[in-house]
């Protein structure tokens, strides 16, 4: 079929995730191929993958031992149901990931989202106290701009009003802590913003822990609520309390699990050993949708029992623990062995670093926040008063589709430009992102005003 043909029929039939139709109308793409951390449109264009297509890509597309991971299962067969029965990817891939993740957990529950991963470790939290007869531990505590997903569970247990706000009265009340954003706080510090969060979460827990179930987070820096990131020590913290007030930590990994903060997951940085722990995206190297919720054996057992103490977990889903999956997400985390790839992006990050430190020139960048291979760069009208531009100007938005005139492609998080490449990415291949994300910026904003960025500033 013709591209401008495919083009149309997009047009005519697709209803985009997170799109605005018409915005998709009038600036289309339509992705064929890939290899290594490029793609290529219909047209033959090629760019660089600079959000990982949607913070899943982990080595690149085609990566060849992925590729045949999946072709010798299809040998065997493709799916069967985990409902009574288990299979044999799913059982090996279990084994493995348990090596992995932090201490105590111990069991795996496979899904096939992060939503559904999240959506599970709060379904398991209330079962667990109810299965334990503490019937009044029911609520949940998240921070706010977190972002778990966009079932009704993972929304209620999120706090973005621009995703969540039409919603509202489908949702479930949680308990919402301020996130310890640094950026905007009028002290600047991040100690006092660390200390300030925690000091309002014991409070919260001193008053009301005995009818809190869990707590809800992303560990070290929010993903779609942001890419905030933590003070050193908060998430310690965090942990520290919840033991001390017996609430249940849910620690959602599935945006910074798999070496995307320069550990295999983020609650490396600080030692965490979380009661419940979510994974999805880099679970399959970024190929298919896999994703599992983990938890500790006294968990388990408050759920294992005789038929009639009806203490079963209720919750399932079609292609829970899918072979195909379950295959190729063994075949990832061994290329993770054999290339030692956390520690390549420990290092990668490091020379992102060192690469950012040039965006910080642009007048209208007024924060660069990065954790490893995860960056939000933060687009305001002000540098100083961190006065944001007008939701009407998307300044963020019209520097991506800059960028993608410029070979890259990334999407923004309202005010903020995510730079997210797979962890495969050359070094040379970071340099040329990070130089494309400079120019989209400037070019959008000399072209929005007519001026340059510097005389921009008196807007």
């Amino acid at each position: 079929m013709k591209a401008d043909q495919l083009l149309e029929k997009s047009k005519q039939y697709m209803w985009l995730p997170f799109t605005q139709m018409s915005d998709y109308e009038q600036d289309p793409l339509i992705i064929e191929s890939g290899e290594g951390v490029r793609v290529t449109d219909i047209y033959g264009k090629t760019y660089l993958d600079g959000n990982s297509s949607l913070w899943l890509n982990v080595h690149g597309h085609q990566k060849k031992e992925l590729d045949e991971a999946i072709q010798k299962q299809l040998q065997l067969i493709a799916h069967s149901t985990l409902l009574g029965a288990a299979n044999v990817p799913s059982i090996l891939l279990a084994e493995k990931l348990i090596e992995l993740v932090p201490e105590g957990l111990t069991r795996v529950f496979y899904s096939d989202s992060g939503a559904t991963s999240v959506e599970i470790a709060v379904k398991m939290a209330y079962q667990y106290w109810q299965n334990k007869g503490v019937s009044q531990k029911m609520k949940f505590v998240t921070l706010s701009n977190g972002y778990h997903g966009d079932t009704v569970g993972t929304m209620s247990v999120g706090s973005i009003e621009l995703y969540h706000k039409v919603y509202t009265s489908l949702l479930f009340d949680a308990l919402v802590i301020p996130f310890p954003a640094v950026y905007r706080h009028p002290s600047n510090d991040e100690q006092v913003v660390r200390d300030e969060s925690l000091h309002k979460l014991r409070l919260l827990f001193e008053e009301r822990h005995e009818e809190i179930a869990g707590m809800v987070l992303e560990p070290m820096i929010q993903g779609a609520g942001g890419m905030n990131t933590m003070p050193p020590g908060y998430l310690k913290g965090v942990e520290e309390l919840c033991k001390e007030f017996n609430v249940l930590l849910i620690v959602d990994e599935v945006a910074t699990g798999f070496g995307r903060t320069g550990k295999m997951f983020a609650v490396e940085h600080e030692s965490i050993q979380p009661d419940i722990m979510t994974v999805a995206k880099g679970l399959t190297g970024g190929y298919l949708p896999v994703a599992a919720t983990f938890t500790t054996e006294e968990i388990y057992n408050a759920f294992y029992g005789k038929h009639e103490e009806m203490k079963t977990f209720f919750h399932g889903h079609s292609y829970t623990g899918n072979q195909l999956g379950c295959a190729v997400a063994l075949a990832n985390l061994e290329i993770f062995e054999k290339e030692q790839l956390v520690q390549q992006a420990s290092d990668k990050a490091e020379l992102l670093t060192e690469l950012l430190a040039d965006l910080k020139e642009l007048p209208h960048v007024g924060d660069v926040r990065q954790c490893g291979l995860m960056v939000g760069i933060e687009i305001v009208k002000d540098r100083y008063t961190k006065e944001s531009f007008s939701f009407e100007r998307r300044i963020a938005y019209r520097s991506t589709l800059k960028m993608r005139e410029l070979g890259l492609l990334t999407r923004p998080l309202g005010d903020v430009i995510v730079l997210m490449p797979p962890l495969a990415t050359t070094a040379e291949q970071l340099v040329e992102m990070v130089a494309i994300v400079k120019e989209g910026i400037r070019l959008v904003i000399e072209e929005n005003y007519g001026l340059t960025a510097a005389e921009t500033m008196n807007i």
